[in-house]
């Protein structure tokens, strides 16, 4: 009953294949739909188109897939014709576009459907497409040019998952495209005249003016012969549809003041792209190479020259046709060209190597002053503290995957103040720096990130006049870690610490323009903090009451991919560990916040029932230098031997794993624990190990009392017990180790949590704000308020000046009024001095 209800809600989608002498391709694209797909079959249309082949294709394709509907164009329509005759003859709520050079994943349209039935505002779902083998991307993201070429970012790379979450794009590509088929209609469909190539690039284009989301979902995949059907096409016909369409889908979609800019730069650009390409000598005619005689005779031009020339020449043929649709559309549109910037990913991107083009790009680029109509990439710089190598800690891997995150779409540049900078391969510039030598990255840069110390090493930053966009990434409440960490200094130490952290919190908190926390717990104790150093201002409630423009919620994220094992860790590697014992893995460090001491007692009791009980700490020596081990790493060492547990039951890593080698390790485990104790940093704490245990699917084991408390409790993805419970905590491992119903319950439950927590997603709010950074709203200069309280005249002023003298008589009598009037007159000095 559950799969008749399911399917009595499934929309009936129309795949759509277009043919043109490609039979053979086609036919096993067809037999893929029939055979393949996980859709019923009673909600599935699948139409195929045949472009005129006139070589025998329609029979071969009726004979082979006759339940298949076969529509025979009487002339070759191209790709954008071809599917738009089979839509008007389309009986769905959906349309599929598919290449006949392609196949389906067995999820390739339940997967779209599902993002079409959950979110009404996407008009398109944009496939993830890889090549025929499955091994190397096709399509997973769309960019385009200032000049109307779109391309397919990351096309040709290796497809190791990194493009595994779903994301809004400018388009999809037109060889595995779901449109809501009204819409498509109420669009006119593809455009013809753009034959094939681009016409996907436009589709996506208008949706997106027009309000309509594109989305690209990679559960719905297919898999891609790259235009097999243009083998036998040369590339200078190529060059001419790629040159003149995208000219045509510039002219059509940016609006007057671009269009201005922009296509006569385009048009420019298109000339030298095709004397560059064809290497002709731009000078041949210049009256100094004349000579003594004129030559006349005919110059041979190579075919790939001879493109753009005649892209421009037919565009310009085509200019009264699509002066309409560019009146259409631009009536139609709701968006503006600035809110599509982000989409394009990379609008200044040149896209062809070639010297002489660069040059003349560059120029055209300057004197159309381009980079104020499509905005050129903004430079973030993000600053740590933390030591960034193959073995990073915390801070240092959160502020590497907002640089990583951020280079999609801005020039990013992590700096590190630490000693140790010897980073990984990465898409951004990853430098070290002095504190002395922060000013010049500060500059360089936009929008600062920062965290830590940081801002007190850029003094100019706290400058009152200092108009530079700040973000305070405050995930880390360092004065509540102090709290527990100072316990091993003397008392005028630890006092002397905590206030001098907590005035470097305060600084951050007056000088942010965008704020940054970890949890929602966090994010009310930085509103109270805020609150207290007047950053709560009228106007900004009045704005936005949930203060979200202000203090953001961005916790720490997970690899979109699944972890995969690259070597040996822990089980059959490490003395004493078999493969087949059970093992408990800590992740992280040893700190004096953690409650360590209970789980060793709670394993050692759990040791007497089961003797393949293995603890194991990741990591007992911080990466960072600068970071000492605290008391509570001893007297865990200390605790396992006196209890006889050392190298038996309890190991000990006493090294840091390297970040990209952790998943060897999560993937030996079979749960992931973490352990502290009831207090307030616990309250305001983020665990970041426990992501790292649902990246790898293990049930989870925790202490009550912080926020991953909660989530493991709602979501079911394992045990929360009482803080220094060890045999709670004991009951609470033997469940998650040897109850093998309830551990894969647990591993069933932590798949979609999972998803929620990719850096991708956890980082959105990043994203949104670096798009439009700006100062905030009480930083702005010459703010004032609009209304001001109305003046007194001369006898209000006098009843307001007796009743406050009898305020302070009765407060404290003729001393206590002395010290208000001496306060007064000060007030009234300084703003006759400022002058006010």
């Amino acid at each position: 009953m559950a799969e008749l209800s399911d399917r009595s809600n499934l929309p009936v989608v129309s795949v759509i294949v277009v043919n043109y002498r490609g039979a053979d391709d086609t036919i096993t694209c067809l037999r893929a739909l029939r055979e393949d797909l996980d859709y019923p079959a009673d909600r599935l249309e699948v139409i195929c188109v045949d472009n005129a082949s006139g070589d025998g294709s329609a029979e071969q394709i009726r004979a082979a897939a006759p339940e298949v509907r076969l529509i025979e164009s009487d002339t070759n329509r191209g790709f954008a014709g071809g599917c738009n005759l089979a839509a008007r003859n389309a009986t769905g709520q959906v349309l599929a576009f598919l290449n006949n050079d392609a196949r389906p994943d067995r999820d390739w349209v339940r997967a779209a459907v599902a993002v079409l039935r959950s979110e009404p505002t996407v008009g398109a779902v944009a496939s993830k497409v890889l090549d025929w083998e499955g091994r190397h991307i096709d399509f997973v993201d769309g960019g385009l040019t200032w000049f109307g070429m779109g391309y397919k970012r990351h096309a040709g790379e290796v497809d190791d998952g990194s493009h595994d979450a779903a994301r809004d794009v400018l388009f999809g590509t037109g060889s595995a495209l779901f449109v809501r088929a009204e819409l498509f209609a109420a669009l006119d469909g593809f455009d013809e005249r753009f034959f094939m190539f681009y016409e996907d690039v436009d589709l996506g284009w208008r949706l997106n003016l027009r309000g309509w989301r594109v989305h690209y979902e990679p559960r719905s995949l297919t898999f891609h012969r790259h235009h097999a059907s243009m083998a036998e096409v040369s590339s200078a016909r190529e060059h001419y549809l790629l040159e003149r369409n995208a000219l045509a889908a510039l002219y059509k979609n940016v609006s007057d003041e671009t269009l201005a800019k922009a296509l006569p730069a385009a048009m420019a650009l298109s000339v030298r792209r095709a004397t560059a390409r064809g290497e002709i000598d731009p000078t041949q005619l210049e009256i100094t190479r004349r000579g003594d005689h004129e030559d006349d005779s005919p110059v041979p031009i190579d075919r790939s020259a001879l493109a753009g020339i005649l892209a421009i020449d037919q565009f310009v043929e085509m200019l009264p046709s699509l002066k309409q649709s560019r009146e259409e559309e631009q009536q139609a549109r709701v968006r503006t060209d600035a809110d599509l910037v982000p989409l394009m990913r990379k609008a200044m991107e040149p896209a062809y190597p070639l010297p002489r083009y660069l040059a003349a790009h560059d120029a055209l680029v300057e004197a159309f002053e381009l980079d104020g109509v499509f905005g050129r990439p903004r430079k973030v710089v993000v600053i740590t503290g933390d030591a960034v190598t193959e073995r990073m800690a915390g801070p240092a891997i959160r502020a590497w995957h907002m640089a990583e995150v951020l280079s999609a779409e801005h020039e990013v540049r992590l700096v590190s103040v630490n000693a140790l900078v010897s980073p990984p391969e990465s898409d951004f510039a990853v430098v070290a720096a002095k504190p002395r030598e922060l000013g010049a990255h500060v500059d360089w840069a936009d929008v600062v990130v920062l965290q830590g110390h940081v801002l007190e090493m850029v003094p100019t930053l706290k400058h009152v006049g200092s108009t530079k966009v700040v973000v305070c990434d405050v995930y880390d409440p360092m004065h509540l870690e102090l709290l527990e960490q100072g316990r091993d200094t003397d008392d005028e130490r630890r006092a002397k610490d905590l206030a001098g952290v907590t005035k470097v919190l305060n600084a951050q908190l007056q000088r942010g323009d965008f704020f940054l926390c970890a949890s929602e717990r966090q994010r009310h104790f930085w509103l109270g903090h805020l609150a207290s150093l007047g950053r709560l201002t009228p106007g900004l409630y009045d704005n936005d009451p949930t203060v979200r423009s202000l203090l953001s919620v961005v916790p720490f994220g997970l690899p979109s991919v699944a972890p995969r094992r690259t070597g040996p860790a822990i089980k059959g590697n490490r003395s004493g560990i078999a493969a087949e014992d059970k093992v408990v893995l800590w992740a992280g460090g040893v700190y004096s916040w953690f409650d360590p001491l209970t789980l060793l007692h709670a394993v050692h009791r759990l040791s007497q029932q089961h003797d393949d009980v293995r603890l194991f700490f990741l990591g007992m020596k911080h990466p960072n230098p600068d970071v000492p081990e605290m008391g509570m790493a001893e007297q865990t060492r200390g605790l396992a031997r006196r209890l006889g547990l050392t190298d038996k039951f309890v190991f000990f890593n006493e090294t840091w794993v390297p970040y990209g080698e952790r998943q060897n390790y999560l993937l030996d485990a079979d749960c992931g624990v973490t352990t502290h104790f009831e207090h307030v940093e616990t309250t305001f704490a983020f665990r970041t190990r426990v992501l790292d245990y649902l990246w790898s699917g293990l049930p989870v084991v925790t202490t009550d009392g912080d926020s991953f408390a909660d989530l493991v409790r709602e979501e079911g993805i394992g045990v929360v017990v009482p803080a220094e419970d060890p045999d709670a905590l004991a009951a609470a491992l033997e469940k998650a180790l040897y109850d093998e119903e309830f551990a894969a319950e647990c591993r069933r439950r932590i798949a979609p949590v999972r998803e929620r927590f990719t850096w991708e997603s956890v980082l959105a709010p990043l994203t949104e704000f670096c798009r439009d950074p700006r100062p905030a709203a009480d930083r702005l200069k010459a703010s004032a308020p609009l209304v001001r309280s109305p003046q007194l005249n001369r006898v209000e002023t006098v009843r307001r000046d007796i009743a406050l003298l009898r305020e302070y008589l009765d407060a404290g009598g003729p001393f206590e009024v002395a010290k208000r009037a001496t306060g007064r007159l000060r007030r009234l000095a300084g703003e006759r001095f400022r002058g006010r």
